[in-house]
């Protein structure tokens, strides 16, 4: 059972290792950029929308989560985000980015605000992120999705 922090970390995960490709100059697609259709997507709990983005055998690292590898558990930790929480922002701040014209790689920064269903209480996480993706057919797909919260800030020294 996910805690709420570890769905929180957990959409920004998947936010961020779909988005910051686009942000980087990511390869279009034929809808659009992969960014523009992950955040439709996942703003409208558009869990089959989100899933049409990662290959069958992409892998995704969440925080405080244990490897979800393949579609079907990427799947299952998007469900369990959209059953519980709707996306209310996402700040992406890309880094870097490098592309061989069939896979590119891409990291920086995010935020991510999310409203817990039950109660309406929002929470924002930040942290760091890293995503693959490569060219399969004619669609740009994600094969591997990392994303880590920021550290707590060091303790103050006396």
């Amino acid at each position: 059972m996910f805690t709420m922090r570890m769905r929180t970390f957990a959409m920004a995960t998947c936010l961020l290792g779909v988005s910051v490709i686009a942000l980087a100059g990511e390869p279009a697609t034929d809808k659009g950029s992969l960014n523009a259709a992950w955040t439709k997507a996942v703003k409208a709990g558009d869990l089959d929308g989100v899933m049409k983005l990662y290959a069958a055998d992409a892998v995704a690292w969440f925080p405080e989560e244990p490897e979800h590898n393949g579609a079907e558990a990427i799947r299952a930790a998007y469900k369990s985000l959209f059953d519980t929480y709707q996306v209310v922002d996402v700040k992406l701040t890309a880094l870097g980015r490098v592309s061989d014209g069939k896979h590119a790689a891409g990291w920086g920064r995010y935020s991510l605000t999310l409203k817990q269903k039950s109660d309406g209480k929002t929470t924002t996480t930040t942290g760091r992120f890293t995503d693959v993706t490569e060219l399969r057919g004619k669609h740009w797909v994600y094969i591997a999705d990392h994303a880590s919260a920021d550290p707590p800030p060091p303790a103050a020294t006396k």
